[in-house]
């Protein structure tokens, strides 16, 4: 018996130095591949920034391999919900707030995102969403009212990555005369690896653009104190830093949550809110050892995905709406540094070539920060929009604008938002706007699903639950002034057929 478990033992053994040899022979290529990348770069300024960059992007990779060498896994069992005073409950936020501490506070916009899986091309955030406004007119809106209204000096800062940051500069130009100071920087750029040969991509530093990837919204902090936005930031007197994604419509500046955060002290805060069947992919905050941190599901066992996505023991969900305490970030950046679990993003080119993008979450940070906690915030805050069925829901009667800030609409008899599904034809925004003459009227509908070759005319009312779905090689128009109140629509209906079809259930 005890020979067996030698003979385990040193399998054990070569096992692990083997790795050991493969990490150092691929650690060794990667930075000889770096270095022949910087020496690609001939202006010595730009050499040097690149170089930095290259080096943050090198210390991942090297905590990738050693992470993968070692098995480096969450125990599972260790893994606990929340404890109650980890999380806080909205409700119990103080009702009033001083609004001279909002002099203190600055807003941070991520808006790296392209938007391509609605089609675009171009930033996410120049994409008109209400009233032919744009998710930064609506942003740039509702600071510029915060700053007048209460006479202060909220500034706007956006994290663009390589991919918008041409985009943003261009379009915030029409903002130059508003009550409002605007500060870009960009997000790092990182050579995406292939899996095989575990080398970077790009040959030089002006290699195509696919080649290279933003290495997620973790990037934050790195990018934050390498472009020098944190050092004025706190220059001028900023504390606190309120973050969100572009295209989070929710995501409005909120005196409770900021005076909480004063009056405890809390470094850091994540707003979470309620987990329902379209969030379950969604990070969660846990309990691990003592200490509330992210579990995103791309950390998690496969055996327990199932477990994860379940909303008994895993209630909650990360809406990436950030609350930051930023003297605390400059003490964490320059004594420990802000090492957050690595993501592994497997991708394949165009031309085929299977990479891995190896990203962070800038919630993972939570840990690194005192007395850090969650807060579960009414689900109004998370408003994202990720395609156009959310882009109906934003555009339709159901929301109004006030100040930038969308409200809903007081006729809906019901607080929740209609559940909208729309099929692969109305996928890309170019599609969705041929589709749809004008938005249909739906403050008194609770479903809609519409699947195939469909076109809604003008003034389209829809109510209760509607499903139209139009066969294969089939088409189906709504026409103009129509009323669908729990109706089923199928197969290939004509515009005089379809208008003479409704009459007649509109009269039954």
């Amino acid at each position: 018996m005890g020979q067996f478990a030698d003979i385990v033992r040193s399998l054990r053994l070569r096992k692990q130095h083997f790795k050991s040899a493969t990490t150092g022979v691929a650690t060794k290529n990667m930075r000889n591949e770096l270095n022949r990348l910087v020496n690609t770069v001939s202006d010595p300024e730009t050499r040097k920034a690149f170089d930095t960059e290259m080096q943050s992007f090198f210390y991942l990779f090297t905590r990738y391999l050693a992470e993968k060498a070692q098995s480096k896994e969450l125990d599972w069992d260790r893994i606990k919900s929340p404890a109650a005073d980890q999380i806080v409950p909205y409700d119990d936020l103080p009702q009033t707030s001083d609004p001279s501490v909002l002099n203190k506070l600055a807003v941070l916009k991520v808006n790296g995102g392209l938007g391509t899986s609605m089609g675009m091309t171009g930033a996410k955030s120049a994409l008109e969403v209400k009233d032919d406004m744009t998710f930064l007119d609506l942003t740039v809106r509702q600071i510029e009212h915060l700053n007048t209204t209460h006479r202060v000096d909220v500034p706007l800062i956006l994290m663009t990555s390589f991919n918008t940051h041409e985009d943003t500069l261009r379009i915030i130009k029409k903002y130059a005369n508003q009550q409002l100071r605007i500060t870009t920087f960009n997000q790092s750029r990182y050579p995406r690896i292939d899996k095989e040969t575990l080398l970077p991509l790009p040959r030089s530093a002006t290699d195509d653009k696919s080649k290279w990837y933003p290495p997620g919204h973790g990037d934050l902090y790195n990018a934050l104190m390498h472009s020098g936005v944190l050092d004025q930031l706190l220059a001028e007197g900023k504390e606190y830093l309120f973050v969100s994604n572009s295209d989070n419509l929710g995501a409005v500046v909120d005196q409770r949550i900021l005076q909480h955060m004063v009056d405890t002290n809390a470094e850091f805060i994540m707003e979470v809110t309620d987990k329902t069947k379209a969030d379950v992919k969604g990070g969660t905050l846990i309990d691990y050892e003592g200490n509330v941190q992210l579990l995103e599901i791309a950390q998690v066992p496969s055996e327990h995905t199932e477990e994860f996505k379940s909303v008994r023991k895993f209630k909650i969900f990360n809406t990436n709406n950030l609350w930051i305490n930023l003297k605390a970030l400059k003490r964490i950046m320059e004594n420990e540094g802000m090492e957050l679990e690595i993501i592994v993003n497997p991708k394949v080119t165009e031309d085929g070539v299977s990479v891995i993008q190896l990203e962070t979450a800038a919630g993972a940070a939570i840990r690194h920060f005192k007395n850090a906690r969650g807060i579960n915030v009414p689900r109004s805050r998370f408003l994202p929009v990720k395609s156009c069925s959310d882009l109906l829901l934003i555009k339709s009667d159901i929301y109004s604008l006030e100040h930038g800030q969308l409200v809903l609409n007081p006729n809906r008899m019901f607080g929740t938002t209609p559940v909208i599904k729309l099929g692969d034809h109305f996928k890309k925004i170019a599609q969705f706007q041929k589709r749809f003459k004008k938005i249909p009227k739906i403050i008194e509908l609770d479903h809609l699903t519409v699947t195939g070759d469909v076109y809604f005319g003008r003034n389209v009312t829809l109510r209760g639950t509607v499903i139209v779905v139009a066969n294969e090689g089939q088409r189906i128009d709504i026409p103009d002034g129509c009323v669908l109140e729990n109706r089923l629509l199928s197969g290939n209906l004509t515009m005089t057929v379809c208008l003479n079809l409704l009459r007649t259930l509109q009269d039954c």
